[in-house]
């Protein structure tokens, strides 16, 4: 612990990525870099943002605090990291830790639910690591998606594991800052935090996760959020676990956060694991087939209507290459304006051989992950090639740059393609907005992305409709191939009679 007149040191860090296991693609560095990857002090390039790690920053330096840079790292969804990948990360985050020691506290932002090709559970492997480096008694905190696969080697290596209370996630510096407070009040001796986490077996979409309004995250975030004005609580988290992934013991529950009362931690954690399955039912979303989605827009006075094609979801590890939708649509011959987005950097590169106004013939989509289809013949003409750089306005990589590669603009139609060379995470509209495509002129657009388009559209989309299309990343588990979770689950079991939560607590530390 340090002394009055020591200014604490604490270490700050980040590798923040999330893994669907129903994709043939891995990830390795490149794709990392493409959002960003910064070692040592590059990593306060994200004191100006709104990621977690402003906040942690801004927390530091109110509190006086040497902050030990280790390094920062965040990359879209997608499947399993590769080996090399992983380690190489893990090294850049341990190895500058080692070699500062010793520290008094450690603050991480991961997400919890990121795999890589041998290591299930790297969150779990990152924090047993680091608790291995700086001893028993030095606070290690870190930050989580709510979307997170919490294990009991990651409860038991943490003094603290603080979730995102918002989805969409426009809530990540406020997270960044609580989880570092948590820390301090544990560094100079004010609170003990112990925790336990509950989890009840349920997989569901994100959907009808939304932590505002009537569902049922909504009526359990609401929960939390009172909880935390009873003496003893210092943090909350609801956790509605990443359903895209396979892996043993998933499911959806609470993490609670106590001062020195571990009994009233598990007391509150069952409670709310309780409800959870008690309210499992208004989980499961509505979906129907494009056809129908089309029909009910049409009658919509004006638009955008937007088509939730969330089996796509880069954000939640798909590979973005799905022409399911625009199948679809070409099929029905949809003559309203439309607006589709694609990754396919073979296709960009065709369109920009014949450049701005020419007129092309080719094969899009399916080529990144030709699992979940076949790729389809369009023909158009490009009406624009751009580099496919922009900015986020919000959410996770907010006021961070970002790049699509080589992108182009294709007019088949009625619709306007917008083809991508890789893919990034969809906040709100900004694929879009960079390709010159207004929202506010189409009828339909394509959005993959099962929440964040509540955001990006909320003022002026006129409805939305979730549409039945294949994929990993799907509004509902029923048809995904699980092997490694096991049965039973809800929804594909409906009812589990003498259901207990599982139950991860704080371990004594020797």
């Amino acid at each position: 612990m340090p002394t009055a007149e020591k200014q604490p040191r604490v270490a700050v860090g980040s590798i923040f990525h999330e893994t669907s296991h129903f994709l043939t693609t891995t990830i390795d560095l490149a794709l990392w870099r493409n959002s960003y990857v910064f070692a040592d002090e590059e990593l306060y390039q994200l004191r100006q943002t709104g990621c977690e790690l402003g906040g942690m920053l801004a927390v530091c330096e109110a509190e006086e605090a040497e902050v030990v840079p280790l390094m920062a790292a965040r990359c879209v969804s997608g499947g399993p990291n590769t080996d090399e990948c992983y380690q190489t990360l893990r090294e850049m985050l341990l190895a500058p830790l080692r070699a500062a020691l010793p520290v008094d506290g450690v603050l991480l932002s991961l997400h919890g639910s990121m795999t890589a090709i041998s290591e299930g559970d790297p969150e779990g492997d990152i924090l047993e690591a680091v608790r291995q480096l700086v001893g028993p008694d030095v606070p290690v905190v870190a930050t989580l998606d709510l979307h997170a696969h919490i294990t009991e080697r990651m409860v038991a290596n943490a003094t603290g594991l603080v979730a995102f209370t918002h989805y969409p996630h426009d809530d990540t510096f406020t997270t960044g800052e609580r989880g570092a407070r948590l820390l301090f009040g544990a560094l100079h001796g004010k609170t003990k935090p112990v925790m336990a986490m509950a989890k009840v077996p349920i997989l569901c979409s994100g959907i009808n996760g939304q932590t505002s309004g009537n569902g049922p995250m909504a009526y359990l975030t609401q929960q939390a959020r009172l909880l935390e004005n009873n003496k003893g609580i210092l943090s909350v988290s609801i956790l509605h676990v990443q359903h895209s992934n396979d892996l043993p013991g998933m499911g959806c529950g609470a993490l609670v956060i106590t001062d020195d009362s571990l009994d009233q931690a598990v007391q509150e954690a069952t409670k709310l694991a309780d409800t959870f399955w008690q309210r499992r039912y208004g989980m499961e979303a509505e979906v129907l087939p494009v056809a129908t989605a089309v029909a009910r827009g049409r009658q919509i006075d004006g638009g955008p209507v937007l088509l939730i094609d969330t089996s796509d979801c880069v954000g939640g590890g798909a590979a973005g290459d799905s022409v399911a939708l625009l199948r679809q649509l070409l099929a029905l011959g949809v003559t309203e304006p439309t607006y589709m987005m694609v990754v396919d950097p073979e296709a960009a590169k065709q369109c920009a051989a014949v450049g701005i106004g020419g007129e092309i013939t080719l094969w899009v989509g399916y080529k990144l992950d030709p699992s979940w289809g076949e790729s389809i013949q369009v023909a158009g003409r490009v009406r624009h090639l751009f580099d496919g750089e922009f900015r986020y306005t919000g959410g996770l990589f907010d006021n961070t740059l970002a790049a699509m590669g080589l992108c182009a603009v294709l007019r088949t139609g009625a619709i306007d393609l917008l083809i991508m060379s890789k893919p990034t995470y969809d906040w709100a509209d900004e694929q879009y907005r960079a390709a010159g495509l207004d929202a506010r002129f189409a009828k339909f657009i394509g959005v993959k992305n099962p929440s964040n388009y509540k955001v990006g559209y909320g003022t002026i989309a006129k409805a939305s409709f979730v549409v039945d299309t294949p994929g990993p990343t799907p509004p509902t588990v029923r048809n995904l191939p699980y092997k490694r979770m096991q049965r039973p689950f809800f929804p594909l079991d409906e009812d589990i009679p003498g259901l207990r939560p599982t139950l991860f607590t704080t371990v004594a530390r020797e």
